[in-house]
């Protein structure tokens, strides 16, 4: 290496050293905890909402930097009755990456923006989301309307829905310390809508009801031309979730989500950066987005529709026993359907965590999907088998063997018609 190189690498130290000492000078400290914030690491696990009550004082503007980053082997085959599928070779899938950016703006008042910085979808960083979380109101008067603000938080953003618990558990993007296996849920119910958010607390019971304008893309004209406006969506949860003892915790939640009108529905859809089994079943630009997993398909652009959405979630955690469930019921219909439609979900995780701090897990999750499509009834069912290391609490390695049957006369004719696959997936998480 000649001098000059040598020269040129220890300048652009030197400018990232300034860069970042002058950051912590002008946005206040960094800080790796902040109030009412749930853990991006190892500590996080079956958090689910961030904590409402906290021990962590406001100090100044403080300002958490985190990210996360995942890369997987995936080794699966494909099959269909046509046996019109690509062939699959086991290899490694894209890495994805993502920046999260917290700040502590003033007591009990925090910002969450998350960036997508690579996934399979979109080759340039974008903006998933973000919020503005309200636990006091002391930036008005100190301790203003201190007795009712201990049972209430605001929330409002372009944000990831509070409807169900499945996605405090997924994989979103690279973020995929909170998922025990590989893949999401079959009927993946994630979206990203501009919607304000409000809870209350009493105990161990809470409630929180929420409103969106059901858009994942914002626009304010009629792109479609459908002469079909936006109506906002309500939707809510009621929960119950208790440490019983220093062995037992339990929790119980109901969801329900209610779009009465919209251009476009993504409940089921609205995962943009891709999920898990990339290639599996179709190689298109939606691959590895929708083929593995199902979208009831109740509204598009050229044809909006309305749909209601309900979700139970029972977590019970016994020592390391972890029980976690699902069940839920999506009904809803094209604007121009005559009838509407049914597909219920069903869900059921079982894992063992040991060793010393819980670094270790084994466990199974079994997922069923049932209901009707236009063209007949379909089932889509999937097992996942597999366990974990946390090597350290920002570095978890998982191992999972998956198979996936798509059966029922609505895939006749289809791509899915005796569809299936199966193999396994190796997946490592960086998460801070």
């Amino acid at each position: 290496m000649d001098t000059t190189m040598k020269l040129t690498i220890k300048l652009i130290t030197f400018v990232i050293f300034v860069f970042f000492l002058s950051a912590g000078t002008v946005f206040g400290q960094f800080t790796n905890d902040l109030q009412y914030s749930r853990y991006q690491d190892q500590r996080g696990l079956n958090q689910f909402e961030a904590p409402f009550k906290t021990t962590v004082k406001f100090e100044g503007l403080e300002v958490r930097i985190g990210a996360a980053n995942t890369l997987q082997f995936q080794g699966l085959r494909h099959d269909n009755a046509a046996g019109s599928l690509s062939d699959l070779e086991s290899n490694f899938n894209l890495a994805t990456s993502n920046l999260d950016l917290d700040v502590a703006l003033a007591n009990g008042v925090r910002m969450h923006l998350r960036t997508y910085l690579s996934s399979q979808n979109h080759n340039e960083a974008y903006v998933k989301g973000g919020y503005l979380q309200v636990d006091r109101l002391d930036f008005i008067q100190e301790d203003f309307l201190g007795g009712l603000m201990d049972k209430l938080r605001f929330k409002v953003g372009h944000m990831e829905l509070n409807y169900g618990d499945n996605h405090f558990r997924r994989t979103d993007n690279a973020q995929a310390i909170f998922n025990p296996f590989v893949g999401n849920y079959i009927m993946d119910s994630f979206t990203t809508e501009v919607a304000g958010e409000v809870y209350y607390y009493s105990g161990p019971m809470f409630a929180m009801i929420g409103l969106s304008n059901g858009k994942l893309n914002q626009s304010v004209t009629d792109a479609a031309g459908n002469g079909f406006k936006t109506k906002p969506s309500v939707y809510g949860k009621v929960g119950f979730d208790k440490q019983i003892n220093d062995d037992l915790r339990l929790r119980l939640t109901g969801s329900i989500l209610d779009i009465t009108q919209s251009p476009s529905i993504y409940l089921y859809s609205g995962d943009r950066a891709g999920t898990r089994y990339y290639s599996v079943m179709d190689e298109g630009f939606r691959a590895g987005r929708i083929a593995p997993s199902f979208t009831p398909g109740f509204g598009q652009p050229s044809a909006p529709g309305e749909m209601t959405a309900l979700m139970i979630n029972p977590f019970i955690k016994y020592q390391g026993l972890e029980f976690y469930g699902v069940f839920e019921n999506t009904s809803g219909k094209l604007k121009a359907a005559p009838n509407r439609r049914t597909f219920n979900q069903y869900g059921a995780e079982l894992l063992y965590r040991f060793g010393a701090g819980e670094d270790f897990y084994i466990g199974g999750r079994y997922n069923l999907v049932d209901g009707e499509t236009a063209n007949g009834n379909i089932e889509i069912d999937r097992i996942n088998i597999g366990g974990g290391w946390f090597l350290t609490k920002n570095v978890l390695a998982k191992l999972e063997y998956i198979t996936q049957n798509f059966d029922g006369e609505g895939y006749s004719g289809t791509k899915y018609e005796n569809g299936k696959f199966k193999g396994i997936m190796i997946e490592a998480v960086i998460s801070f």
